[in-house]
């Protein structure tokens, strides 16, 4: 056996974990460990390669602590094949008799020693270390040693079972285009107004850092909490000097900072109007990060700055110039030199514009993905309104494919913000694990996932959480009928409460189909389109908002919104839909319907199929992104008979595999009461709440902290 000797006090240089394990033995139980946590599921790479260990800690004596060296120590492999390196404890104790016989007391207690285990992944590599005492027992006692690296606590609820703690506290800046309730048009305005709320809650100091739009509309009364924080900064960029100036609300634990400026104050989305997107988003966003930067350093929120040390997390392409300011602007001059940034990407299809015929099918029947939505890609010329050091033009450099040009001499140079993030920020994530890979594919990654498969080490995925108060059926105040998982029968009530307010015949028996979403060709809408006469030749009710009865609930593309209005008026007595969002509406198809079908052709996360599952609505979806990961397909002949799953998903996607699948929901609603109710019950019992979502998150704070920022 191999021998290893570690000195008290000495830390060994390691490059690639800067904060060290500190422990404290006390008879021969681990009283405190500071750094280097269990990692999180998820298998952990990293860019360094080595891996390093640093030990300091001491003996305690009675009533008093002495210095401890960690002496004898000897290394052998178990028969399970984990290694153990046996560690001996020698005390440095002052001379005296006393002392001498504590001396010796103590080294018989300890003679065993202490165990140091690690921890391999599939591969063999070392990914952790585990301290166990000759009893087994460890102890873990409060400190907070560490200014950002707290120490790990994991307690036993009643049920035994162990329930994780914030281990680490950080200073997190979010940056975002929308906020909930303040602006939201879709899934990121939902992520940026919860999850803030809950890690503020585990302990984190979180700011939200978004532009107070004002319209002139009933919505500006979001930003009625909003006070001038009073202080005002000059950004240059775009040729020019613009003042930009911030307000504050403190509510629910987070400090939410709107950036104010003219360019937010007019009619429309935060994107657009009705004519389209508008045309100086790259002007608008722009602002927004550099502000965004400044905001820690300048803004004494609660009388105390946010400081240098923050954690940024920067969402889609709207926020993704703050890691590039970081490492071009502020870094070189020693400032953020602490700091680290998180991508986070929401849907990746949301960074390039070229000519309206580019997102129309082509002549072969498939789409052009590159929409039209947002101003994430410009002309190369525009890189000077940046406000970036020119030498800095190579992260944010790109060239469109031929066929994506607008004519012969165009040679498709261009600026992308969300490429420039790609490249410099520390860590990516994405809205679930199964999108973290799509986005490395030709299908998904929209020209960039040859650059996202290289950082592949720092890509994660998250699946996002939803509201459990407001997506709540046992106290949803849009609904007729409050039930729950242990009583189900007021989800028949509210069955039959929307057949009557859509003016459809009240028939709990009949299959109610509903479709919530966008009439666009994302949501496979034209699959819908086209399987509508083959599925309403069943005795169904179609709700399209969207029902089968079918319901439809959507708004998009006039085309589909003009075929929906056909098609109810075709099948009067089996199809309604509703034409724009609305969420009471919405809410009560999620509880009245028996199925949900969601046809995504990508669906980064999606949030509709979270929501009926926590409803008792099975859903029937393509197996895409965050589809495929949270809808567990059924499986009736599992856990001896009992059935397992919550839903069916189908792949490929085509008009002839989802009509097969939805027939399969059909005919087990209809003829297997039994096995229906268990994927009712299943849906309604897993956990996707924010909370969840919350600790997948701090585990990846952590690694981001694990190496040197980016710097060049």
């Amino acid at each position: 056996m191999e021998a290893v000797r570690v000195l008290s006090g000495v830390n060994t240089p390691c490059n690639s974990f800067p904060n060290s394990v500190r422990a404290k033995f006390s008879n021969g139980r681990v009283s405190r460990q500071v750094g280097f946590a269990p990692l999180w599921r998820l298998r952990r790479r990293r860019r360094n390669v080595g891996l390093c260990l640093r030990l300091t800690g001491s003996v305690l004596g009675e009533g008093d602590e002495s210095g401890v060296g960690l002496g004898g120590s000897s290394r052998d492999r178990d028969d399970d094949g984990v290694d153990r390196i046996q560690i001996q404890t020698q005390t440095t104790q002052s001379s005296g008799v006393d002392q001498k016989k504590k001396k010796k007391k103590k080294k018989q207690q300890l003679e065993k020693g202490l165990i140091l285990g690690t921890e391999r992944d599939g591969s063999g590599s070392v990914i952790g270390f585990h301290l166990i005492p000759p009893s087994g027992e460890i102890e873990l006692s409060d400190s907070h040693e560490d200014a950002v690296i707290d120490e790990v606590r994991e307690t036993e609820d009643i049920g035994g079972e162990e329930t994780p703690q914030t281990r680490a506290t950080y200073n997190v800046v979010f940056v975002t285009a929308e906020a909930a309730p303040y602006s939201k048009t879709g899934g990121l305005g939902d992520v940026c107004g919860s999850l803030p709320i809950v890690l503020a809650s585990r302990g984190h100091r979180v700011m939200v850092v978004s532009p107070r739009y004002l319209n002139g509309s009933t919505a500006d009364k979001n930003f009625a909490g909003a006070v001038d924080a009073g202080s005002c900064i000059k950004v240059h960029c775009f040729g020019g000097v613009q003042d930009v100036a911030f307000f504050h609300e403190y509510r629910e634990g987070v400090d939410w900072v709107f950036v104010d400026h003219p360019a937010y104050h007019r009619p429309g989305n935060p994107y657009g109007d009705i004519y389209g997107a508008f045309g100086d988003n790259q002007f608008r966003f722009t602002l927004l990060c550099h502000a965004a930067c400044e905001a820690p350093l300048v803004l004494p929120l609660g009388g105390f700055t946010y400081g240098e040390k923050c954690l940024f997390l920067v969402n889609d392409w709207h926020a993704g110039l703050v890691p590039v300011l970081l490492a071009a602007k502020y870094r070189p001059y020693g400032v953020y030199k602490d700091a680290r940034s998180i991508l986070v990407i929401h849907n990746l299809a949301h960074q390039s514009v070229i000519n309206s015929e580019a997102s129309k099918p082509g002549k072969s029947g498939e789409m052009v993905h590159l929409v039209t939505e947002s101003l994430g890609v410009e002309p190369a010329a525009t890189y000077k309104n940046l406000g970036l050091p020119s030498e800095w033009y190579g992260a944010l450099g790109w060239v469109f494919p031929t066929w994506a040009r607008t004519h012969a001499l165009d040679t498709g140079e261009a600026v992308n913000i969300l490429k420039g993030a790609v490249v410099t920020a520390d860590r990516i994530l994405t809205v679930s694990q199964g999108y973290s890979w799509e986005i490395t594919t030709v299908e998904g990654g929209y020209g960039l996932q040859e650059l996202l498969s290289s950082r592949k080490s720092v890509l994660n995925g998250i699946t996002n959480g939803i509201d459990d108060v407001d997506w709540d059926p046992s106290s949803d105040r849009h609904i007729a009928v409050h039930y729950s998982a242990e009583d189900l029968s007021g989800k028949v009530q509210c069955k039959i409460a929307l057949q009557k307010e859509l003016g459809l015949s009240a028939r709990p028996d009949c299959p109610l189909i509903g479709f919530v979403g966008r009439l666009d060709y994302q949501k496979g809408i034209d699959l819908i389109q086209q399987a509508i006469p083959e599925i309403l030749q069943d005795d169904v009710q179609f709700l399209k908002s969207s029902s089968m009865f079918q319901v439809m609930l959507g708004s998009g593309d006039p085309q589909y919104e003009d075929w929906m209005r056909a098609t109810e008026s075709a099948y009067k007595e089996k199809f309604r839909g509703w034409v724009g969002f609305n969420v009471p509406i919405s809410h009560r198809i999620t509880a009245g319907c028996d199925i949900l079908l969601m046809p995504s052709r990508f669906e980064p996360c999606g949030l509709n199929q979270l929501y009926a599952m926590r409803y008792g609505t099975v859903p029937v979806v393509h197996g895409t992104g965050g589809l495929r990961d949270t809808v567990e397909n059924f499986n009736p002949y599992a856990r001896e008979g009992h059935g397992e799953g919550t839903g069916w998903t189908f792949s490929p996607l085509s008009k002839d595999v989802m009509l097969s699948a939805l027939r399969v929901a059909i005919r087990t609603f209809r003829e297997h009461k039994s096995s229906w109710k268990g994927l009712i019950k299943r849906g309604m019992q897993k956990d996707f709440t924010w909370e969840t979502a919350a600790i997948q998150y701090e585990q990846v704070f952590e690694w981001a902290f694990v190496d040197p920022p980016y710097v060049s």
